[in-house]
């Protein structure tokens, strides 16, 4: 799968960059957060480059689907499925995206609170 642009979770992706991976397939993988916000604090992104959320149609519906489905995954197995969790995925500077690579985040293992991060 082609990846064009580089960035950190590029290569993280190709194996370039070490990362402690929790789950990887062909299109998506997943990653422990180097500076968690909370005890559970993964990134489950696509291999393909796409800059945010204002790039989907780059990816197949079937690939943006499988992000949540990780998730959701992730969330069992770290045990935060029961108790709750939060994803979030941000766009663009105002929202605070520091990689311009479509990911999301998976929050749990805390009480959450009424903010949005």
């Amino acid at each position: 799968m082609p990846m064009e642009n580089s960035c950190v979770f590029c290569e993280i992706a190709r194996g370039e960059i070490p990362a402690k991976k929790l789950y990887e397939d062909d299109d998506v993988i997943a990653i422990e957060d180097v500076a968690p916000q909370a005890p559970v604090h993964a990134l489950i992104m696509p291999k393909a480059h796409v800059a945010g959320l204002n790039q989907l149609d780059a990816l197949s519906d079937a690939t943006l689907a499988k992000l949540i489905r990780v998730a959701g995954k992730l969330a069992q197995e770290r045990g935060v499925k029961e108790r709750g969790y939060r994803i979030v995925s941000n766009c663009g500077q105002d929202a605070c995206q520091s990689v311009p690579h479509l990911h999301i985040h998976l929050l749990g293992g805390r009480a959450m609170g009424a903010d949005l991060a």
